[in-house]
């Protein structure tokens, strides 16, 4: 179930992110699924750097962040 929960905030956040970083986007079906692994990435990096928020909206923002990370490098290797 939780797995299911990640991909939930993960597609929110990879819509959001494709919104935030405009010209890095690649489409909404593709910045949701780099919304997914944003969420991973992110909830990985700020474990890394110990940094933990709880609940929903910190889930978010957690996954939020990964999902900007991975569109900016991703938009570094598409030019």
């Amino acid at each position: 179930m939780e797995l299911l929960y990640i991909i939930l905030i993960g597609l929110v956040a990879g819509f959001l992110a494709g919104k935030i970083m405009k010209g890095a986007g690649f489409g909404i079906l593709i910045n949701i699924l780099l919304g997914i692994a944003g969420a991973f990435i992110g909830g990985w990096l700020l474990g890394v750097l110990g940094i933990s928020w709880g609940g929903l909206i910190g889930q978010l923002v957690t996954a939020l962040i990964g999902a900007i990370v991975i569109l900016w490098v991703a938009s570094l290797f598409r030019k």
